[in-house]
């Protein structure tokens, strides 16, 4: 890269930095962010597999009994998207492909918080199908998960579209 185009990279970027460099640090941006999100997903799933093994379980109806299944499910591939930077770090340390595990591991986290708002809603719909035992408990869940989606996805892309990136 000719010394011009290369200032050019740098100040697009923002920071004076080689691309090891900048994969270096996105990655432990990138760890910092997944160790919260996965320390929720891993309690919420946790709490969710103990469920089912409640006195009150075999009351539920096959509508809940459904939820639940489905709920369980997220969780699980929520905490599977989540844990699966780790996975990706640890199998490609060292084979110089930092920069792409870096984009890879930043789009399963992505997908890891698609998935964790899905089993949020959704155990969130389960508890209060039951607490509630009418369908005000979707009307409830709706805007909580419009919330979510606000919070974690549309502030973002609204901040990224507004500086033009």
């Amino acid at each position: 890269m000719t010394e011009p185009a290369r200032d050019d990279a740098h100040r697009r970027r923002g920071r004076d930095e080689s691309e090891d460099e900048r994969a270096d640090r996105l990655w432990a941006e990138l760890l910092q962010e997944v160790r919260v999100a996965q320390t929720g997903v891993q309690i919420l799933f946790g709490f969710l597999l103990t469920v089912v093994f409640q006195p009150r379980f075999t009351e539920l109806g096959p509508v809940d009994r459904n939820i639940y299944v489905i709920t369980v499910l997220l969780g699980a591939a929520a905490t599977g998207a989540l844990v699966g930077p780790v996975a990706l770090h640890r199998m490609l340390t060292g084979h110089r492909v930092k920069p792409r595990t870096v984009d890879l591991a930043s789009r399963l986290t992505v997908i890891g918080l698609v998935l964790l708002l899905c089993t949020m809603a959704a155990a969130l719909l389960l508890v209060l199908r039951v607490a509630l035992h009418n369908p005000l408990a979707v009307w409830l869940v709706v805007p909580m998960a419009l919330w979510f989606v606000l919070c974690w996805f549309v502030l973002p892309l609204w901040i990224r579209l507004r500086n033009g990136r």
